[in-house]
């Protein structure tokens, strides 16, 4: 992806749909540019075309999400891969700084193991020859394309692992991290239970949500893995926490 069209989709976030003129003016570039943009990233089915607008996909899709700051996810990615060792086994959780993890992972780190409730993921990375998947079982949800539910509690208790990498929502000091769907909060809580340490990957400006769920990751959340915008106050409330923070 190159960077305009990185510029367009955070545009697109923002304001959920924009007229062509209005990007092309934005970008500095004429509108036959901006159609171009726009037709491959709405063959990736990424944005929509309606009307002379373009159209933000939707925030559920993760290949939508993986688009959005995506530069910044991959560094975040490539921080927080520095942590696991060749060989290693561990948890990823769904979410599209995860996505880039494991992929990381498993271009870089010789026979590491990836387990994850994520069927996203598992297909992101299928063709990877140095990692090995395990797939948790579980009830599917569709848009997120990842599994939750008692079934996925049985199959993570299965495995002990050092960490458990997931994403957020959302962060505040009094109820630390959240999230929009309690049924994927239940799962990543359930595959805490099975590691040593919590990791969270994500991007700064999750720092300045909250959202409707607070996480409650039993044992607590080991380290972050963020990027330079991280606000003071987030940072310092993690540090009183005894929270690691790592920037990419």
């Amino acid at each position: 992806m190159n960077k305009r069209e990185s510029t367009i989709l955070d545009l697109l976030s923002k304001h959920g749909r924009l007229n062509t003129a209005v990007l092309a003016e934005k970008l500095g570039v004429s509108q036959v540019t901006v159609r171009k943009d726009l037709d491959a990233l709405e063959a990736r089915r990424i944005v929509r075309r309606a009307h002379g607008y373009a159209i933000f996909g939707g925030s559920d899709d993760i290949n939508n999400r993986l688009a959005i700051h995506y530069e910044e996810k991959r560094k975040i990615a490539l921080r927080a891969a520095a942590l696991v060792e060749d060989g290693e086994t561990l948890m990823i959780e769904s979410g599209s700084c995860c996505t880039l993890l494991a992929e990381q992972i498993a271009g870089s780190k010789t026979g590491a193991t990836i387990i994850t409730n994520s069927a996203f993921i598992a297909n992101y990375i299928r063709h990877a020859e140095n990692a090995r998947v395990v797939l948790l079982g579980g009830d599917f949800q569709n848009g997120a394309q990842v599994t939750v539910g008692p079934i996925l509690r049985a199959c993570a208790k299965q495995f002990y692992v050092d960490k458990l990498f997931v994403g957020t929502d959302g962060y505040t000091e009094k109820l630390g991290f959240t999230a929009d769907d309690h049924l994927r909060v239940q799962a990543v809580r359930d595959m805490a239970e099975q590691a040593k340490h919590v990791v969270v990957v994500t991007e700064s400006d999750k720092f300045l949500r909250s959202s409707v769920v607070p996480m409650a990751i039993p044992g607590g959340v080991h380290t972050v893995v963020t990027d330079g915008d991280l606000p003071k106050e987030a940072e310092a409330s993690l540090n009183r926490s005894g929270v690691t923070v790592l920037k990419a």
